[in-house]
C-alpha cells in the first residue's frame, strides 16, 4: 500500500513516515508533503512542498493527512481529480472544510474522525451507552494535552459530546463553564486543559445522586494515532466512496449506512 503523506515534517507526521519504514501493515511511503520541508528527502522518503509538484499520482493507493486543517480543501480537490482514498487526521475544522470533506464523500472514500485511536473509538461508544442507560444522570468532559495544541475543546472531546447528544436529543454542551447559576440537568460541560507535553486524555464523568462511572482513555504516545491513520488506510483502499470514521473500522459500514449523514 503506498501513501502520499501531507505533513511529514510535523510530529505525526514524523510517526507515521516512521511505522511506515518498519512496514507496519504493509504500508509504504512513497511521496511527502510539507511546505516547511528543508531538504528534498526525508529518512529517504522523497519530499515537495506543494501537492502541484508531485511528478505522478499513479502510484499512489492513500492519502494520509496529518497537516493542518486549512490544507484539506485543495487536498481533497486533488485527490478527487486523481482518485484517490484519503484519510483525514486533522482537527478544528471550519464549516465550509467540514463542508467539503462531506462533499468529497461523494465522489471518493474519505476517512474522517477527530481521534484515530481505536481505543477512543471504544470510549466514544461507552459514554453513548452510559448516557442511555442513565438518562438522569449529569455528564462532564474533561480533556488534557500539550500546551501546543490550537484547538479547544479537542475534536475527540467534541465527537463524544456528539455521542451523547444523539442519545440525548435535549442535551447541549458547555465549553469552559464560568459564571454564576445552577448547573442545568441537561448540559454536558466540556473542559479542556493545555499544559506540558501530555500526549492526550480524555475522561467522561458520569454521575447521578448516587453513583458515578467514570470513563477515560489516556494516550501514552503518538504513535497509536499514526497506527490508527494507517490501519484507516488499509481499511479504505477498494472500498465505494462514502464517509467512514472509526466506528466503520470495527463495523464495515459508512456513515450513510448508519444514517448519520447523507
Amino acid at each position: 500500500m503506498n501513501i502520499l503523506l501531507n505533513g511529514i515534517c510535523g510530529h505525526m507526521g514524523a510517526e507515521v513516515a516512521a511505522l511506515c519504514r518498519a512496514g507496519y501493515r504493509g504500508a509504504t511511503l512513497i511521496y511527502g508533503i510539507d511546505p516547511t520541508a528543508q531538504n528534498m528527502t526525508v529518512d529517504g522518503t522523497v519530499v515537495y512542498h506543494t501537492l502541484a509538484e508531485l511528478p505522478t499520482a499513479e502510484k499512489v493507493d492513500c492519502i494520509i493527512d496529518f497537516s493542518h486543517h486549512s490544507c484539506v480543501e485543495s487536498l481533497l480537490d486533488f485527490a478527487i481529480e486523481h482518485n484517490i482514498p484519503t484519510v483525514v487526521a486533522t482537527t478544528g475544522h471550519t464549516d465550509a472544510e467540514l463542508c467539503a470533506i462531506y462533499s468529497a464523500a461523494r465522489e471518493i472514500p474519505v476517512f474522517f474522525s477527530a481521534n484515530m485511536s481505536l481505543g477512543v473509538a471504544l470510549l466514544v461508544e461507552l459514554a453513548r451507552t452510559a448516557a442511555l442507560a442513565m438518562p438522569e444522570a449529569e455528564i462532564e468532559i474533561i480533556e488534557k494535552h500539550h500546551n501546543r495544541k490550537i484547538d479547544a475543546p479537542s475534536g475527540t472531546a467534541l465527537m463524544i459530546a456528539d455521542a451523547i447528544c444523539d442519545v440525548r436529543p435535549d442535551a447541549y454542551t458547555n465549553l469552559a463553564r464560568h459564571g454564576h447559576g445552577k448547573r442545568p440537568p441537561n448540559e454536558i460541560g466540556i473542559h479542556a486543559i493545555r499544559m506540558g507535553n501530555i500526549v492526550g486524555e480524555h475522561e467522561v464523568i458520569v454521575g447521578t445522586q448516587n453513583q458515578t462511572i467514570t470513563l477515560k482513555h489516556e494516550a501514552h504516545s503518538r504513535a497509536l494515532f499514526a497506527e490508527g491513520a494507517i490501519a484507516a488506510a488499509a481499511f479504505l483502499v477498494g472500498k465505494p466512496s462514502g464517509l467512514y470514521d472509526m466506528k466503520s473500522l470495527v463495523s464495515g459500514e459508512s456513515l450513510a449506512d448508519r444514517a448519520t449523514i447523507f
